[in-house]
């Protein structure tokens, strides 16, 4: 059973609400903590959309590894079902939470080679770019208890050898839930996330964040999503 879940933003509660009416259950609306001058605005914004039982996927914003602890303090106060975090502040956010329901993903950067990845994705480590395999990544990832990896930037489909080796090496490590992210369109995903699915990739989430939004309302299109929602997966 292989399920393909969209990552997308809102605008305001009214487009959380219309999002979620085409997509369900298949749709995380994503908060950016980074948007909000204070942890209490956000955790506002958050528990405005749970009382609507819109699920919410709390994030950085464009991966700011500076926000990591931002995103840890938000998410205990809210407990999302999903929540976006650096590789290195993964394991401190997954026991910080301690919240069984919660999906916790690890930020890890491609390289440019494939097989290779950074795994320095945090606010001081981010400084180092020093390759390591996609096999050691996801075995330390294993051992931490994190289930799912964030792939970032991954320029659309444009690093797709680089998505399969990181796929490959997950699911020999036992995580099956892979998040492409990073340029990704309606025109290009399918075939972002059809490798994902090939690769043994069990539950893929695509973030789709920008290229949904329409440029003059600020409103994620809903007929996109729907659109994506209709997709043969």
């Amino acid at each position: 059973m292989t399920e393909v879940i969209f990552n997308v933003l809102a605008k305001d509660l009214q487009n959380a609400k219309d999002l979620k009416e085409v997509a369900g259950s298949r749709v995380l609306i994503g908060v950016m903590v980074k948007n909000f001058p204070t942890n209490e605005e956000a955790i506002e914004r958050v528990k405005s959309y749970q009382k609507e039982n819109i699920r919410v996927s709390v994030g950085l914003g464009a991966g700011d590894p500076a926000m990591w602890k931002r995103v840890a303090d938000v998410s205990k106060a809210t407990l999302p079902p999903h929540v976006n975090q650096v590789f290195p502040a993964s394991g401190y956010t997954l026991g910080y939470l301690n919240h069984k329901e919660t999906l916790i993903n690890a930020l890890v950067e491609p390289s440019g080679e494939v097989g290779k990845v950074f795994i320095t994705t945090g606010e001081y480590s981010k400084n180092y770019k020093e390759k390591v395999s996609c096999k050691a990544a996801t075995a330390l990832l294993a051992e931490i208890g994190v289930q799912s990896v964030k792939f970032f930037p991954i320029k659309g489909d444009r690093k797709l050898d680089e998505v399969a080796a990181m796929v490959d090496a997950a699911v020999a490590s036992g995580i099956t839930t892979f998040e492409p992210t990073g340029g990704l369109t309606v025109e290009n995903v399918h075939d972002v996330v059809q490798v994902c699915l090939a690769h043994g990739a069990k539950r893929v989430i695509p973030h789709l964040y920008t290229s949904l939004v329409n440029k003059e309302t600020g409103r994620t299109e809903v007929s996109k999503l729907k659109q994506l929602v209709e997709m043969v997966w």
